[in-house]
């Protein structure tokens, strides 16, 4: 992933009052209209996101010209949002090359860029508490290199191009509210030449073949974060499988590496039945894998189409495998139910990684996986190294800073939040512990929601007052006693540790 670029003193200071500029004259009725933030004031991300408005659905169409992975693309969005204050001006993110022509209900608008913010000022105001549509024509955006120190965006590879957004790229390929806080619907339509694949989120809605191209449409009906967004576009094939439980499987492979990578994606669909027995019914229409051959150093839960690389499908199955139920098992974890600040994202990896580890054992190939003979034996390694851990990458929802790669996506929101979860367990038991997972799958769907909910979901589900405990599992700088194991201690932490080389990690 990459940091943020910066934007000026000038508008950071804007997210923290709320609001851009002077406000114009109280209305009789209320406040003025007034310019929305140019971020949401996330702690980690300040200037990600906007404020003013809440999406409500994208409409995005983008062109393909050439069967060119390097190329250039155009594309057109509409977004439908509700303003959620007196309007007179708001921001969308956007990292792309140009804008074409910017549209508020109808109305050409006055725009600027500034950084990665598109400032837009529509002809007439926007009041609180009605619908507006913002239409952001022929823009344009140009894919990058893989880099696996670096990896994120609007990435191009030998056989076409794809999207790997998490947490703060998805903006470089579409105008966005690119925050998980706001999640919405998609439509998502691509043209390409005839002869390459378009695959999007959600369900295939239709091929539409025109003078040498096709253009395909898809829908996410439920609601998506921008941040998993996919649209892979090339010389790839597609293979659909059995559905599971009637959920559709589809796959999409490079063409020319097909025969070899297709057969080792077919656990998914077991893997599918093992998420829904222990968790609860599965959040969206369909499922599959996206493998690209380019080196990534993660795999990514992009929404109903996980994202791998072909080196991670190089890896033994007894490795393979459990990476991929970390990745399905997002699809219930941070995809239908997003963290709604980033510092909350143990939410999604520390539950990824509680369900990857418990799989890894049921299927037999804990040890091999880990080097460790049982969960137990690891999560008794892992809360040794607790207060290293905190003290190196700050406690497990609130990690100390996003500014280099790895200090949000690290050791602790995977690792030290499954322990915070087997404490958890350890602390209720194994009976309202799977209830408070599958209450908070299901009540939470398609929701955005923080660690806050969780601890307070935690107390409901169980009858007890959780909030002491896990507070101090979540936000303490050093490591709590674990509940029925008196003779676990905690390593003393030495000097921060410096960062480590990127890595494969599956997020």
């Amino acid at each position: 992933m990459r940091t943020q670029p910066k934007k000026g003193l000038a508008v950071l200071l804007a997210v923290l009052v709320g609001s851009v500029g002077a406000a114009a004259p109280a209305y009789a009725g209320g406040a003025g209209p007034t310019p929305g933030s140019a971020g949401l004031g996330d702690r980690l991300y300040p200037l990600l996101g906007n404020g003013g408005y809440d999406v409500q659905n994208y409409d995005l169409h983008v062109t393909y010209p050439e069967k060119d992975p390097k190329q250039t693309v155009t594309g057109d969005v509409t977004i439908t949002a509700l303003a959620t204050q007196n309007l007179s001006r708001f921001n969308l993110d956007f990292g792309g090359d140009s804008v074409g022509v910017v549209r508020v209900n109808g109305d050409r608008a006055e725009f600027t860029r500034q950084g990665d913010e598109l400032v837009i000022t529509p002809r007439r105001h926007l009041p609180k508490g009605q619908r507006f549509r913002v239409r952001v024509s022929g823009y344009t955006a140009t894919p990058i290199e893989a880099n696996a120190s670096s990896p994120a965006g609007f990435v191009t590879t030998t056989d076409g191009t794809f999207m790997a957004g998490q947490p703060d790229q998805s903006h470089n390929y579409f105008p966005s509210n690119d925050h998980p806080s706001d999640m919405a619907t998609y439509t998502i339509a691509l043209t390409a030449p005839v002869g390459w694949l378009a695959v999007a989120n959600g369900t295939h809605v239709s091929d539409k073949r025109d003078h040498g191209y096709v253009t395909s449409t898809y829908r996410e009906a439920k609601p998506l974060a921008s941040e998993l967004i996919q649209a892979a576009v090339g010389d790839f094939v597609l293979q659909k499988r059995p559905p599971v439980n009637g959920i559709a499987i589809r796959d999409v492979v490079p063409r020319r590496l097909a025969d070899d990578l297709l057969p080792k994606a077919e656990v998914e669909r077991s893997q599918l039945t093992w998420m829904i027995d222990k968790v609860g019914k599965y959040p969206f229409e369909n499922y599959g894998s996206l493998v690209v051959d380019t080196r990534l150093g993660f795999a990514l839960e992009t929404q109903t189409i996980s994202l791998y690389d072909t080196s991670l499908f190089a890896r033994p199955k007894y490795i393979l495998d459990p990476i991929m139920l970390h990745e399905l098992s997002h699809m219930w974890f941070g995809d239908s139910v997003a963290p709604s600040e980033w510092s909350s994202v143990w939410q999604s990896e520390g539950h990824a990684t509680w369900y990857e580890l418990e799989y890894a054992e049921e299927t037999g190939v804990f040890q091999q996986y880990t080097r460790m003979p049982n969960r137990e034996a690891y999560f008794k390694q892992v809360y040794a190294e607790g207060d290293q851990l905190r003290k190196d990458y700050g406690p497990v929802a609130r990690p100390l800073k996003a500014d280099v790669i790895w200090d949000v996506f690290n050791p602790n929101v995977y690792d030290g939040g499954a322990l915070v979860l087997y404490a958890l367990r350890q602390k209720v038991g194994e009976r309202d512990f799977q209830r408070i997972e599958r209450e908070w799958v299901k009540l939470n769907r398609g929701k955005s929601v923080d660690t806050h909910d969780f601890v307070n979901l935690a107390s409901a589900v169980s009858g007890k007052n959780l909030r002491p405990f896990l507070n101090d599992w979540l936000y303490g700088t050093t490591t709590p006693p674990m509940p029925g194991h008196p003779d676990w201690t905690v390593d003393p932490a030495e000097a921060a540790a410096a960062p480590a080389a990127a890595t494969a990690r599956h997020r």
